[in-house]
Formats: C-alpha cells, structure tokens, sequence
C-alpha cells in the first residue's frame, strides 16, 4: 500500500514537473517574441550602414564584445530586458521546486505561501502563468489530505513512543556486569532502533510535534484554553510523537557502549562522540539524534514539516554530556555556552526539549516542598542552557496524580504556575486528556522490557521477530 502511494507519488512529481516545464517554456518564447519585436522596430531606426545583427545573441565573449560596439543604445537595452527576463524565469523555475520540497513533509501552507509572497517587475505572483498553475496545483494537492491520515478518529489516539541512550557497542553492554541487567530492560540498540524507523516508515507512520497534537485558543471571553489540533496527511498515513529521556550520558554508562555527548560537526550537523577504550575520542552516529536526522533527510516524508522529537532532561549530572552541574569544573562556562549552540542546532533541526525533572525523582512520591525545590533547580541550570519549555516528562513515567479526572493538587498547580502545560506518563496503550489549561499524554516504552517481557503490546507496531537485536541477551530479570 505505502509503496504503490509513494509510487504514484513519484508519476504525480514528474508529471507536474513536466507540466510547468511546458508553461515556462511557452512563457519564455512569450517573452523572447515580446523582447524580438522591440529589437525589430529599433532596427528600422538604425543606420543604414549597421550590419551583422545576428550578433546580438550566443556568440562567444570576444563576439559579444564586437557586437556591443556595433549595437545602438536601442538594442542594448531590448538584449538587457531579454537577459533579465531569462534570469526572472530561472528564480521561478527555482521557487517552485523550493515550494515543492516543502510538500514533501506536507507543508502545503507554507508551500502556497512562499509562491504567493513572490513579486517580479511586472507585479505579483498572479501575473505569472506557471506561478498561478504552480499554486492551484498545490491547493488542489492540499485538498486531498485528510485528517490525521484517516487513520484515527481523534487526536487522543495517537501513540507517543520513546526511548532512552541507545546502546552503540553491545559487546559492553551487554558484558554480564553490574549494569548489563538494567540495559537489557530499559535501553534499546541502534541495530533495533534502525528496524523500528523503517518498520514504521513503510506503515506509514509520520513524526509530527506534540504542540502540533494541540493548540490553544482563545474564546469570546478573553479564556484561553487548549483543543486538538488539526494535522492533514495522504490518506493511510498515521501521525505519531517520539522522545528521548535521560540524554545526560551519565557517568555510570562510561565504558559500557554509549555515546558520551552531542556535539555539532563539522558539516553543522548534530552528531556523538564515543569514547573508545584507548581514551580516544570518535565521532559518529552512535545515538538516536543523529540517526533519526539522517533518515529523515533521506526520507522527508517521514516528518510533518520538519518535526523529530523530544528531548527530556534531567540536571543532577549536566546535560548532553557536559556536566553543566559543577560549577568546580575547570570548563564549566566553557561547557554551558557549549550546551547552548548544541541545543540551538538541536532546535533548528526539528527537536524539543523538556523537562525531565532536575534529580529524577519519583514525583508522586515526593512531597510538594521537594517538588518545588527540585523543579526551581532544573529551571535554574538547565533551562538557561536549552531554553524555555512547557513539556514535563515524568521521571519513571510516574504521574504526580493518579486520578483520571482533572488534576487538582498543589503540585499541578506549581507547575503550571512556572509554565509548565502539558505532562507525560508512560502506559501500555496511547492515552490522551486535553482539557482546558494542561494536555496530559501517555508513552509507549520501546525498550527491552517491552521487546522480551511484553510482546503483546507492541504488536500493532512491529513484527518483533523483525526488530529484536540477534546480540540482545534473553530476559534476565
């Protein structure tokens, strides 16, 4: 099914691209007509004595030289208005193609928007043939998306999935130590992450941004609260959201097979450094970020206008593998403006943060005062770094409330007091409340837990038999 889509899709590209070539073809013949007929009348204007007027154009340099000598002002200025015309046509033709990559990650507004906004000397965006044909072809494209792909019938259905570190070297997670148990539940291997993307990419699923899922709005009244938002894509296509928690690279997972930061490389690309066993640094795709960027680039339609995922973050051992925690650090100021240029590329490439609490703490458990205290510490070392957020991921997945109505306690009302509106638990199956002043979204673990422990609950998403790492130990717990 997806296959014949994107099939058809492909026939559909080459047969627009062929239709306007037709029109900025005849609209460049047009042009020269228009641009040949000033030259004429100005040739009955000359002097006898003027000869060789098929000069004027596509003889070589030295000619073009020889010619223009030989030229009345007339006819130099018809030749400047033809090569203006040419160049004119060239930024169309390219303006077009800008617009039609924006459709590949369904940015059919934006598509619209950036033909319209254009002006040339002889007016705006609907005085040009192949411009105006450009534009009604797009809206009649928009025209046949569909709400959420036709797949759901709400906004609430959606699955959100997530991730933690992956692991990159399974000879040292997996090594039977201390640690290894704990990997084998909760982390997931870049072999696994790899079959998952394009597992789901085949399915038709598509990246989308949990503020895409909903908007807020005003009413009548002056309140402002939050509804479902509207996401149209082809039909069989299905919006999901996808995080990644704990990208601190903690120091219990040196030697063990992990990425130990991101950095921006030398393409301006985010990327990982992994620390080998002889202390040397590499640099690679040894993390999710950098993996889910390139695969995205290969395949736009995989993401709704750009979108990737989350970010959660804690700060009891920095962020992203700067340990922005210590002030004692001899390159603690060195890291923190490190953090803030990563985490701006981060941004410019489709990610979100958020808040993953400051020390990991069961926030159920705690009380409101520890709640407090810990939350104005994330926001006053981590949030400097990344920027503001309104997302909280809870540590453990565990919600600060355990009813299903509207939450009601004073520790809701301390978050949201310090900008915080919408909350992730962690579940079996995709959940979602929207009510007026918070969103409340469930996640879906793909970790090994749920691979080996809980196969019955990822089966919508993947054949397992497909995905789970060969390397990957049998459940050990």
């Amino acid at each position: 099914m997806t296959e014949e889509h994107e099939a058809r899709k492909r026939r559909k590209g080459k047969k627009t691209a062929k239709k306007f070539g037709v029109i900025l073809l005849i609209e460049l013949l047009l042009l020269i007509i228009l641009a040949g007929s000033y030259y004429i009348i100005s040739k009955h204007n000359r002097d006898d004595n003027i000869q060789n007027n098929d000069e004027i154009i596509g003889n070589n340099d030295n000619d073009n030289n020889n010619s223009e000598e030989k030229l009345s002002p007339e006819e130099l200025e018809a030749r400047k208005e033809q090569e203006r015309l040419l160049k004119e046509i060239a930024q169309r033709e390219e303006l077009i193609e800008q617009a039609y990559k924006l459709t590949l990650s369904y940015d059919y507004d934006g598509a619209i928007e950036l033909i319209k906004a254009y002006r040339g000397n002889e007016g705006g965006y609907e005085v040009y043939p192949a411009l105006v044909s450009a534009v009604n072809d797009l809206v009649k494209e928009k025209e046949s998306l569909v709400l959420y792909g036709g797949s759901y019938t709400s906004v609430t259905q959606i699955n959100h999935i997530f991730f933690h570190s992956l692991i990159a070297d399974n000879s040292k997670a997996f090594d039977g130590d201390y640690d290894s148990t704990g990997y084998n539940m909760y982390m997931t291997t870049i072999y696994e992450f790899e079959k998952m993307m394009q597992s789901m990419y085949e399915d038709g699923y598509v990246l989308v941004s949990v503020h895409d899922l909903v908007k807020q709005v005003t009413d009548e009244n002056g309140k402002t609260k939050f509804v479902p938002g509207e996401i149209y894509l082809p039909p069989g296509k299905k919006p999901f959201v996808l995080s990644q928690d704990d990208v601190s690279y903690y120091e219990y997972m040196d030697g063990d097979g992990f990425a130990s930061r991101i950095v921006i490389g030398d393409d301006g690309k985010p990327t990982c450094e992994m620390i080998l066993d002889d202390g040397s640094v590499v640099r690679g795709a040894f993390d999710l970020v950098p993996i889910l960027d390139a695969f995205v680039e290969e395949h736009p339609d995989f993401s709704y206008k750009g979108a990737k995922g989350i970010i959660a973050l804690t700060g009891y051992e920095g962020v992203l593998g700067y340990r922005t925690n210590d002030p004692t650090s001899p390159t603690y100021e060195q890291d923190k403006e490190t953090v803030k240029e990563v985490a701006r590329v981060l941004k410019e490439n489709g990610w979100e943060f958020a808040s993953h609490s400051w020390g990991h703490k069961n926030m159920y458990e705690k009380s409101f005062d520890f709640i407090k205290r810990d939350t104005q510490r994330w926001l006053d070392e981590v949030e400097p770094l990344i920027g503001p957020t309104d997302i909280l991921i809870f540590p453990f997945g565990v919600d600060i409330e355990r009813t299903m109505g509207h939450y009601s306690s004073d520790k809701y009302a301390f978050l949201k007091e310090v900008g915080f509106n919408i909350f992730h638990g962690v579940d079996a199956k995709p959940w979602m409340h929207i009510k007026d002043d918070y969103v409340r979204m469930t996640r879906r673990p793909l970790d090994g837990q749920a691979m080996l422990q809980f196969p019955e609950r990822l089966e919508d998403l993947f054949d397992l038999d497909e995905i789970i790492d060969p390397e990957r130990p049998p459940m050990n717990w």
